[in-house]
């Protein structure tokens, strides 16, 4: 059993780029498989795919803990949909949006750069406030148990820290 361990380790060592990339497929690939089973067909958004860079590729990272991923996504975009209903669309309302939520994220310490867009993603495509459940609170977590699931089959400890 050692040393299989010892070859996993080693593998996982030389080929971490590598692994990094397998982990972050397998994740969009099951979010996109799940869009024909939303009614909206809404379960894929830009920031996800930055999320994969930092949680597969940077696992260690505080940027790419479960509270990070989850609460960086929810309250991003809770700040865009509160600035959409409450002041438009408008350049100044965009930039609000964006600081508030970077703010809000520093504040609660659960920064996550990717969600940094959710905000944007929010305004300009005129979402409502179904779009916090889905795709964000759900896509997040099934992205958040997918990193956890992919990190211990390939023996790499994660999270470092819930």
């Amino acid at each position: 059993m050692r040393n299989s361990e010892n070859g996993l380790a080693r593998f996982m060592e030389r080929y971490s780029a590598l692994v990094a990339g397998v982990g972050a497929m397998l994740c969009i690939t099951t979010l996109a498989g799940l869009e024909g089973l939303h009614a909206s067909g809404l379960w894929l958004m830009a920031p996800f795919g930055a999320t994969m860079v930092i949680l597969f590729g940077l696992p260690d990272s505080p940027l790419a803990q479960p509270r990070n991923i989850f609460f960086g996504h929810l309250l991003t975009t809770l700040v865009g949909l509160i600035v959409l209903n409450s002041l438009g669309v408008e350049p100044w309302s965009l930039g609000l949006a964006v600081g508030l939520a970077v703010s809000l994220m520093l504040l609660t310490h659960t920064t996550h750069p990717p969600a940094g867009a959710n905000p944007l993603i929010v305004m300009l495509s005129g979402q409502d406030w179904s779009f916090l459940w889905s795709p964000v609170a759900l896509g997040a977590v099934i992205i958040i148990l997918g990193g956890l699931a992919f990190h211990r089959a390939t023996g790499r400890r994660y999270p470092a820290r819930w």
